[in-house]
This record gives C-alpha cells, sequence and structure tokens, in this order.
C-alpha cells in the first residue's frame, strides 16, 4: 500500500510504502461499530442518581388508620407507589456502562479503519508538521493553504507550540500515535500523519 507524501501546499509530491498488514485491510463495518461503540461507552461515567424509598424525605406516620376508611392500605408517604416516593429500582451513578474487547480486535478495527481511508484518500503523509510559535492565526494559516478544515494531525512527539495553537481550532486535534482513538479517526474527515509517527504507528500494530 502506498500513501501519499503532501508538501506545504497540501499537494502530493511523492508516495510512502506502507505496509498492508495494517493499510491493506478489508473493510469490516461490524467490527469498526464494535470497536466505536465500546470505546464511546468506556469513555461514559455514571451520573444519573435517583432516591429509594430509604432515602427520601418523608415522614414515617402512617397517613390514615389501617381499618374503616374504606381507602387502600397505606404505611408511609415514601412508599414507591406514591407521587414522589422512593424508586423501586433507582439508577446508581455506579452503573457501569464498560464494553469488553480483545486487543487483538481492537487492532483490527483501527487498522480497518485506516485502510479505508488510505481507500477514500483521506489519510496522507507529511516529512513534518509544527509551527513557528504557539499562534493559532499562524496554524489556521498553514492549513488553510493545505485545503484543511478537519484534521487529525498526528505527530510522533507532541509540539508544544502546534499543541496550542490547535487548541482554539475547533475542527483540529493533535495527539500522539498511541492516542489515536477510533472515535477520532472516524470523526476527521482528513488524517495527517508525519513520516515518524507512521512509523510508530506500524510499531504499535504490528
Amino acid at each position: 500500500m502506498e500513501l501519499k507524501l503532501l508538501n506545504d501546499q497540501g499537494q502530493a509530491a511523492s508516495n510512502v510504502a506502507a505496509p498492508d498488514t495494517i493499510f491493506g485491510r478489508d473493510y469490516n463495518e461490524a467490527l469498526i461499530h464494535q470497536v466505536v461503540v465500546a470505546y464511546q461507552a468506556n469513555a461514559r461515567s455514571g451520573n444519573r442518581k435517583q432516591k429509594d424509598r430509604e432515602e427520601v424525605h418523608h415522614t414515617t406516620k402512617k397517613p390514615w388508620r389501617q381499618k374503616g376508611t374504606g381507602r387502600a392500605r397505606a404505611g408511609m408517604s415514601s412508599s414507591p407507589l406514591w407521587r414522589g416516593g422512593g424508586r423501586i429500582f433507582p439508577n446508581s451513578p455506579d452503573e457501569n456502562f464498560s464494553h469488553k474487547v480483545n486487543k487483538k480486535m481492537y487492532r483490527a478495527g483501527i487498522c480497518s479503519i485506516l485502510s479505508q481511508l488510505a481507500r477514500e484518500g483521506r489519510l496522507s503523509v507529511v516529512e513534518n508538521f509544527s509551527v513557528e510559535a504557539p499562534k493559532t492565526k499562524l496554524l489556521s494559516q498553514k492549513l488553510k493553504s493545505m485545503g484543511l478544515d478537519s484534521v487529525l494531525v498526528i505527530t510522533d512527539t507532541l509540539d508544544e507550540n502546534l499543541l496550542l495553537a490547535s487548541r482554539n481550532l475547533p475542527g483540529v486535534l493533535v495527539c500522539e500515535p498511541r492516542h489515536a482513538d477510533p472515535v477520532s479517526l472516524v470523526f476527521y474527515k482528513k488524517i495527517l500523519i508525519t513520516k515518524q509517527a507512521l512509523a510508530k504507528i506500524e510499531e504499535i500494530l504490528a
């Protein structure tokens, strides 16, 4: 598999050889869906909380006497049958939403995503990607000259200037190869990988 090597104007200058075991796999939609859903679910934290009948603040006084009124028996107003009473099976913030995906499946899913991105022409390689100063304007101009608006930049090491310059751009994300997640790979329109980062990706997914 050969990937396009872009110049500073975003034009293909040459090609870079990439292993077919990573960038030449078949598209597996079911596996990609499973990996993406698992990643999102594992990032989810429980924040729903409901009270049971022990936790709601109600009087423990019996609403009315047991017999003789003709009404149904009632012991406490905190009963789950009553409006404002506690829940029978309340939601808890300790709820676990995580999905288990084996390492081999996760790596295969990432490889399938990268392969499809390469086939669609959304994945390209650059020799180096940096800015002279931590200025959003500089990075915005650089991306505009390359014809990019929604882009995930994967570099071998995080350049502080590049990281600070990209923070205020909504369609730009900079990360290292080990932090490239399936959701980001699917979400952004274009993926830029530096040559050194490409070598690290091959090492991680080998």
